[in-house]
């Protein structure tokens, strides 16, 4: 396995992948890798001959006050599981490489960004997109693939590689969770042991939501209020939002369900925030 940091020794390598017919699939990460993120290696390496993983804490989407600066930072053992997964090139630019002196552009998104995440954390889905526009300028992947954990984040890539025509293509990896169903996350690791007990409330109102839409409940108002007070009960946890929106679109609902609907949580339970969601549909949608 590789390890490059440098923009023009990564650029110059995959122009000669490429040249070679070699198919690049690319998965991007602020390390701290669990199997969340070596699962969508699992999927790069069933899409292409070379699998390329980034490593970096992008400062951009980081709004003042979040963790940018205690986010995790494991730089050792995340190389030594990219290795043994059949990672073939980590990418550890540095914040200079990334952001040179004087850079003034950025690639901003107007309207799947204004819910959920996005009207939590201004400026965070336009720090997603400046920084993954970069790395898919700098590794230039035949497939790219994101988890589906961070639901509003996929569909804002999907857009952004339609809107500014890209020729990747992305592929999304199902949540993968612990035994309690708890969606595995770089930030559980700060839960204190009754913190992680309480945070499975997000998944068992999620939960709670599905079985609900199963019996028959088109009420968006009703199933929010039920997941609710699922998490409520949770002593530590605090709700930022519990929303049903619109799958495709993210926007807010203006009646009953007839088509899929994203439910989405993020909830904060201690210090860490927490997300996850699940798609209502029936049969028919």
């Amino acid at each position: 396995m590789k390890i490059i940091t440098s923009v023009d020794e990564m650029q110059t390598m995959v122009a000669a992948l490429r040249a070679a017919g070699q198919r690049i699939g690319f998965v991007a990460t602020m390390g701290n890798l669990h199997e969340g993120h070596l699962s969508l290696v699992r999927l790069a390496k069933q899409h292409a001959d070379i699998v390329i993983v980034s490593i970096f804490v992008n400062p951009t989407q980081f709004g003042p006050g979040e963790d940018y600066t205690s986010y995790p930072r494991t730089f050792e053992s995340d190389c030594s599981r990219c290795d043994a997964f059949g990672v073939d090139v980590v990418l550890y630019p540095s914040v200079e490489e990334m952001y040179p002196e004087g850079a003034s552009i950025a690639v901003t998104e107007s309207t799947l960004s204004r819910t959920l995440c996005g009207a939590s954390r201004p400026g965070h889905f336009d720090g997603v997109c400046t920084v993954v526009a970069k790395l898919f300028n700098i590794v230039q992947p035949h497939i790219a693939v994101f988890g589906e954990k961070d639901a509003q984040q996929l569909r804002i890539i999907r857009r952004m590689v339609r809107d500014l025509c890209y020729l990747v293509t992305i592929i999304s990896g199902p949540t993968q969770r612990a035994a309690d169903g708890l969606a595995l996350s770089s930030r559980n690791q700060h839960l204190t042991p009754a913190q992680r007990a309480q945070a499975t409330c997000l998944r068992r109102a999620l939960d709670h939501a599905e079985e609900l839409f199963a019996a028959g409940e088109r009420d968006p108002g009703r199933l929010q209020a039920a997941m609710c007070e699922i998490i409520e009960r949770a002593p530590e946890a605090k709700i930022d939002y519990v929303a049903l929106v619109d799958a495709e679109t993210l926007q807010p609902l203006t009646g009953l369900i007839e088509r899929p609907v994203l439910a989405a949580l993020a909830v904060w339970v201690g210090s860490p925030r927490l997300i996850d969601n699940t798609v209502l549909c029936s049969v028919d949608d």
